[in-house]
């Protein structure tokens, strides 16, 4: 059992966007942990907090805030220092009853993701301004470029109707482990759960908000983190009872992601997206559909469940005219010529269709958002060299995140501010009963809203995202026993990281007022 201390300090340091659907898992060895004396356990010293001030305005309203980012030293048994984990919290100035205002718990993905994506992105008080595509910034490119970014205020921030702690779970940003304790610790489904859990629990105690509403917020595997902490956190009579759960891009049930031999949900939940896609591209006749971009979307969920499914279930069982109508139909939806369709087995993966769809434009386009493109050496291959829509916006995060750390928060901590790095993770569970499976946390959320009268979900989802599809996120909540009249979705016109595109950003800031407001 691990045992978080250190003095009164708020979290945060941003939720999270990207999901490690890649699967590339990087090595964890002695690179996780600390050099010079940080590393010795016992002798780490006392845990590091910074405190600020600052002040926005929202809606009309200038809301003064304090700051608190810093340290909390996590325990073994006999009160050694074996971990330290990294957060930044946001309070409201002023504020003297606890049960008027409520506190959200927000963190990325990866896994191996800090939060500075949900941190300097959607929710926190300052962003950084960087173009989302060509098609609506003309007067920037799409690639972020070099500094100068620019730092701003974010008018979509959530900081008017909630308190904002922004977790990096152990292995992100500065949060590490010290001297001979293993990062597998951490670095799991149950593992990860285990330790962010403690240390909301810890904050909450700290700070008198037992009492407070509570809302968690993940992007990308955040989401399945997220989902791993309503059990977690609401299981015996610990239990921390929360009043809404914020899914960003959302990935709950593996089996609807990973695209393996044998497994054909992922083309069935990509499907839809892969669609959009190539309707914002043009590179599907959209006068068949009269230019309605919601019926085109509509046939393809429904296409995708009643007609695609039913032929890869198939096989070679198919009839060659029906096999022949499917792939044209794929063809019609997704801008992919017939041979290709006919050629794949009526099975086109997302990092094919990244390559696909403009190679004879030369360009290929992004997996995190579908609207980015990007050039490679030459147009052969099945799979790009780099993400477009990653190095479209990356320098500019890691640049803003650490001036904005060192510069406006006075965070003088000085080492490799982690963004995201693969980790050795596990996926096993205890609901496996030992066997293997796909990881599905989405009956865990179920659970907590069936036991929690109260508690509501939010999704939010890019029509854009090759990542973590929104039908793949549909297909999850509309089963596992989710509590579906207390489900609140909400679509943007972009993809995985949908707060890149400013209007996408504002109308989702717009819907999550109104969620965490009508609790």
């Amino acid at each position: 059992m691990l045992h978080f201390t250190g003095g009164k300090w708020l979290i945060a340091a941003a939720v999270a966007f990207i999901c490690s659907m890649s699967g590339a898992a990087v090595a964890e060895d002695k690179k996780d942990k600390p050099d010079g004396p940080e590393a010795n356990g016992p002798e780490a010293g006392e845990p590091r907090v910074f405190e600020s001030a600052g002040a926005i305005t929202l809606r009309g309203k200038k809301i003064r805030y304090e700051v608190r980012a810093g340290e909390a030293f996590l325990r073994d048994k006999t009160d050694a220092a074996v971990a330290s984990m990294f957060s930044v919290a946001y309070t409201k100035s002023g504020e003297k009853d606890p049960t008027k205002r409520p506190v959200a718990f927000v963190f990325n993905g990866g896994p191996g993701s800090a939060s500075l994506w949900l941190h300097m992105g959607a929710f926190g008080p300052k962003r950084v301004d960087v173009s989302s595509d060509a098609a609506d910034r003309e007067d920037r490119p799409e690639d972020d470029g070099a500094p100068p970014f620019a730092i701003i205020d974010n008018p979509a921030s959530l900081l008017d109707v909630t308190d904002l702690v922004f977790i990096d779970p152990i292995g992100t940003g500065y949060s590490r482990v010290f001297g001979e304790e293993d990062p597998k610790n951490y670095y799991g489904v149950e593992e990860d759960a285990k330790s962010v859990g403690r240390f909301i629990r810890l904050w909450l105690t700290e700070n008198k908000r037992w009492n407070s509403p509570k809302y968690l917020a993940g992007e990308s595997y955040g989401t399945t983190r997220a989902a791993a902490l309503v059990r977690e956190l609401t299981s015996g009579y610990m239990d921390v009872a929360f009043n809404g759960v914020i899914l960003v891009s959302a990935i709950l049930d593996f089996q609807t992601a990973r695209f393996a031999p044998g497994n054909d949900t992922p083309h069935v939940a990509f499907f839809p997206s892969m669609a959009a896609v190539g309707w914002y591209h043009a590179k599907v006749d959209r006068s068949a559909w009269e230019g309605d971009f919601d019926r085109f979307i509509s046939e393809a969920r429904s296409f995708a469940v009643r007609e695609l499914a039913p032929a890869l279930l198939m096989g070679t069982a198919l009839p060659q005219d029906e096999y022949d109508r499917i792939a044209a139909r794929i063809s019609a939806f997704t801008g992919l010529t017939e041979n290709y369709v006919k050629r794949a087995r009526l099975r086109i993966n997302n990092m094919r269709f990244m390559k696909e769809l403009l190679r004879s434009d030369g360009l290929v386009i992004g997996r995190f958002d579908g609207r980015y493109t990007g050039k490679d050496s030459d147009d052969t291959g099945t799979m790009f060299e780099g993400d477009p829509s990653g190095y479209g916006m990356d320098a500019a995060y890691t640049a803003a995140v650490n001036d904005y750390f060192t510069r406006n928060l006075g965070i003088d901590i000085v080492r490799d501010y982690r963004v995201l790095e693969g980790k050795r993770w596990n996926w096993t569970m205890e609901d496996h009963g030992g066997w293997p499976a796909y990881v599905n946390v989405a009956p865990w959320l179920g659970k907590g809203m069936r036991q929690n009268r109260e508690m509501r979900v939010f999704l939010g989802a890019g029509w854009y995202d090759l990542a973590t599809p929104f039908f793949g996120a549909e297909m999850a909540m509309q089963k596992n026993g989710i509590v579906a009249d207390r489900v609140v979705t909400r679509y943007y016109d972009a993809g995985h990281m949908m707060y890149l595109r400013e209007p996408s950003l504002m109308k989702l800031g717009k819907d999550l007022r109104k969620f965490i407001e009508e609790r």
